[in-house]
């Protein structure tokens, strides 16, 4: 695949250029590839919506990944 990233002026990364030729194939091997409606159920929403709540009254609770991760390999 012969893509070119777009970048902005201070260097970072800000898009993908893919030739039109190649976009028709990825079309063709994924079907939905252009659908951008993601039907996420009401209870799902309702769940972040309280999680982000709890956090917002009492953001020390929250674990830092990468120590929870450290401490979760230490247990392998």
């Amino acid at each position: 695949m012969n893509l070119q990233y777009i970048s902005d002026s201070k260097g970072q990364t800000t898009g993908v250029f893919i030739p039109i030729n190649e976009w028709n194939d990825l079309k063709k091997k994924y079907k939905d590839i252009e659908q951008e409606d993601i039907d996420i159920p009401e209870w799902h929403k309702d769940l972040v919506r309280k999680r982000l709540d709890d956090y917002k009254k009492n953001p020390g609770s929250a674990l830092n990944f990468d120590a929870a991760m450290d401490d979760l390999e230490k247990e392998l």
